[in-house]
């Protein structure tokens, strides 16, 4: 199945995908660790089965030297050892961010207290606006059929301003 539409051949696509870009550089300057940024991005991803943006998530990851083991694991990151308690509370409060329509409560108070007891409140900001940001992405991409495979780790930097 090819995409359906190419958004950086479309002048409205192309603006929006680079102030799209330009808001996760925010993300990506925060003093949220660049290893859960990645991990919550690939767990988001998976959720919401977007070829496209698992591809990206997991190369950057690998790029950046994220492990194997790690990256093969974040899809069962409650069954394995290889997380820190804080990237646990960050896969939790990502997940429950992106199944929202599936518990009514949205994200609990039980992870909510978690993820306050590991991040301080600009590293919470940059975390909250991660999970959004890329659950639109998600949604893009699935929309258009984008498919995983082509990524290459920074082809998207000289979008940046």
């Amino acid at each position: 199945m090819d995409a359906r539409f190419n958004m950086f051949e479309n002048e409205i696509g192309m603006k929006f995908a680079k102030r799209f870009a330009n808001a996760g550089m925010v993300i990506h300057q925060s003093t949220l660790p660049s290893a859960t940024q990645e991990l919550v991005s690939l767990r988001v991803s998976q959720i919401n089965g977007c070829g496209w943006c698992i591809d990206m998530h997991a190369k950057e990851a690998a790029a950046a030297g994220e492990s194997a083991v790690r990256l093969s694991l974040v899809a069962a990151w409650r069954e394995s050892t290889v997380f820190t308690e804080a990237e646990q509370a960050a896969l939790a409060l990502a997940e429950e961010g992106t199944r929202m329509a599936d518990a009514q409560q949205g994200v609990s108070d039980g992870t909510w207290d978690r993820v306050r007891g590991h991040y301080d409140d600009d590293q919470v900001a940059a975390l909250v606006c991660l999970v959004a940001l890329v659950n639109a992405a998600n949604r893009m991409g699935v929309i258009l059929h984008q498919r995983g495979g082509s990524y290459e780790p920074g082809m998207f930097a000289a979008m940046l301003d």
